[in-house]
């Protein structure tokens, strides 16, 4: 299979339950509710998006032919490590990538996360939820939109941007997710929307607030 990646960079992740915590992020091109196009915008599932996943010319960007190839250019992004000379097993924490899009579904497959939990990778990934997550990922984090079916319903994070008529918070409280987190809706009214998100969790505490650094 050939990868398309829009970009892979190191990073701190810089939102959710990982906030902080050093991680390559491997942003594949393509997603499922939105073509990326501004022209599609009103047509679009997702219409408040405002990630660039479209092409492969982004910072570390390209086209892979293998999985093994994509999974050394990962390795060669991981700040402080050698190329291809991985962190033993057992020396602390294990490096970090997180998959995200577009929508990553569309791509990652068997082959590459067997390639990198060889060069011993924790996986997460950032997902719409429309589609099953493949065995073997360690961090499952879904993002669920108004008007898409949600597919994938257990996880380890739901990360609700808030507020989205048709996807109201008490819709997802009986999914199998260990953390419940509102992030509000970045745009002209982010203000208006972070201050109803820290209402609605001092109102429900079973969620948590998640803020973009």
């Amino acid at each position: 299979m050939t990868y398309s990646v829009k970009e892979c960079f190191p990073t701190l992740q810089g939102e959710g339950i990982n906030a902080g915590r050093a991680a390559v992020f491997l942003r594949f091109s393509g997603c499922n509710l939105w073509s990326g196009r501004e022209s599609h915008r009103s047509r679009a599932v997702c219409q408040f998006c405002d990630t660039d996943f479209v092409g492969v010319d982004g910072d570390g960007g390209g086209k892979f032919s293998d999985a093994e190839q994509l999974a050394r250019h990962v390795l060669a992004r991981w700040p402080g490590s050698p190329l291809h000379v991985p962190r033993r097993r057992g020396q602390g924490r294990r490096p970090l990538v997180v998959c995200t899009g577009g929508e990553p579904l569309l791509q990652l497959d068997a082959p590459l996360i067997e390639a990198l939990h060889a060069l011993d990778f924790e996986i997460a990934i950032e997902s719409n939820g429309t589609r099953p997550v493949p065995a073997g990922i360690d961090w499952i984090c879904i993002s669920p939109k108004a008007g898409a079916t949600l597919v994938q319903r257990r996880g380890h994070e739901l990360k609700l941007v808030y507020p989205q008529p048709g996807a109201e918070p008490e819709r997802f409280e009986t999914l199998d997710f260990e953390h419940l987190l509102l992030q509000p809706m970045d745009g002209p009214d982010k203000q208006r929307n972070t201050e109803a998100a820290v209402r609605y969790c001092l109102d429900h505490p079973r969620w948590r607030l998640s803020v973009q650094t």
